[in-house]
């Protein structure tokens, strides 16, 4: 069997899943797209809102290395469609990019939903069947079988592709519903977790009142993961009602996270003056300060004031603030105790899923002729650009495996 006479069934609209449609359908493939959503690409447009962050322009080695103990697994399918294929993808829709200060890279307009368009007008000229409202429940006699509008009904496939999101944004489509149908087919899965999730903490109701929502700029963080490794990372993060959230805790998110589950919690220390040096520091703190409050001598010669004050009363004792030389101390080294990461729904992305050692070239070895990709797949990666380089790369591989199966069959 060719892949020019067979049927495919893609289960799942995210980007993962229009990509391995558009290279099975570049195959010759019939393919049709289910979704259990009204429209594809949900997740895609809420993540494009604030501006439409499609990959990164960092070194390449460097790039790689954000995806952490997946790295080498997802190596292959970024080496054959990384941050430069993407740039270049994304053009041959007609929409121009640019890259960000931060080297992270946008539409020039910062939308979504024109690319999305695009995408979807390309896949329908190919002849990609969009099947809306289909929930996938499994298998009735090795066809994938759905529940609709209509009723339950099983599909036509001579291969499998499934696309179906982690656990996080439940109500976008990714559910993490599809993860005991996995595991009764005996496909080994590591358990959905919260990734580039924020963490409670225990504030004082006279902290959390007054300064949730409140943002911390040029912070720093020394933070150990579930081996004691320690990293530092500079940034922002954003104080909430119970916790803290923002780019740099989602930066630190998977360490935090592996941290909380050895020890029960996770302890960072905060550097609320990175460009500051501790001997600076400790001279600006221990000048006679006459008549003035210590707060207004922090404002005065340090210029802290507003959260970052708020965090050195709420973190130290009343004795602790009051002792210049501890208190020089804390602002470069302050303790934070996190208590535990936020519930997966929240998460802008999910670890776990199905583990690599289960995959033949992404094929599931207990089930031939289905194949995963994007976000069920047990890997994770910060935000920045590289949660979609490699659902879209995982999603061309995915298809490009299909193909070689369906022509490699009888």
């Amino acid at each position: 069997m060719s892949t020019k006479n067979s049927r495919v069934a893609v289960i799942g609209g995210g980007p993962a899943g229009l990509m391995a449609a558009q290279a099975l359908a570049e195959g010759g493939a019939q393919v049709d797209l289910y979704d259990a959503m009204p429209s594809v690409g949900r997740k895609f447009l809420l993540a494009g809102r604030g501006g439409m962050n499609i990959t990164h322009a960092e070194p390449y080695a460097d790039f790689v290395t954000r995806y952490g103990a997946r790295a080498a697994a997802l190596r292959p399918m970024l080496d054959a469609f990384g941050p430069d294929q993407v740039r270049a993808w994304v053009a041959a829709l007609g929409v121009d990019t640019f890259v960000g200060s931060s080297g992270r890279v946008f539409p020039t307009d910062m939308k979504a939903a024109p690319l999305l368009r695009a995408w979807l007008h390309r896949l329908r000229e190919a002849g990609v069947g969009f099947h809306m409202r289909h929930r996938w429940l499994g298998w009735r006699e090795n066809l994938p079988l759905f529940a609709t509008p209509d009723g339950a009904l099983t599909a036509p496939a001579d291969a499998i592709v499934l696309a179906l999101g982690g656990g996080s944004w439940a109500r976008l489509g990714s559910d993490g519903a599809w993860l005991p149908l996995l595991q009764a087919e005996g496909v080994p899965v590591a358990p959905l977790e919260p990734a580039n999730c924020g963490f409670d903490v225990a504030w004082s109701a006279h902290f959390s009142s007054r300064y949730a929502g409140h943002p911390l700029p040029t912070v720093a963080i020394r933070a150990r993961d579930g081996a004691g490794n320690e990293t530092r990372k500079q940034g922002q993060f954003v104080v909430t009602a119970g916790g803290v959230e923002g780019s740099l805790i989602y930066a630190l998110s998977a360490a935090l996270r592996e941290q909380v589950k050895a020890d029960g919690s996770a302890l960072i220390h905060l550097d609320l003056l990175p460009d500051w040096s501790a001997a600076r520091v400790m001279d600006e703190v221990c000048r006679p300060r006459g008549a003035r409050s210590m707060a207004s001598h922090l404002q005065s010669r340090l210029g802290l004031k507003g959260v970052k004050s708020g965090l050195l009363r709420e973190c130290l004792s009343a004795q602790e603030f009051a002792d210049p030389a501890r208190l020089a101390q804390a602002i470069k080294l302050l303790p934070l105790r996190l208590c535990r990461a936020r519930p997966i729904d929240e998460a802008i992305s999910s670890a776990g899923g199905v583990r690599f050692e289960g995959l033949d070239k992404l094929m599931l070895q207990a089930r031939p002729g289905v194949f995963v990709a994007g976000e069920m797949l047990d890997w994770e990666a910060p935000t920045g650009g590289y949660l979609l380089t490699a659902c879209l790369a995982s999603g061309l591989a995915a298809g490009a495996s299909a193909r070689a199966w369906l022509d490699a069959r009888p």
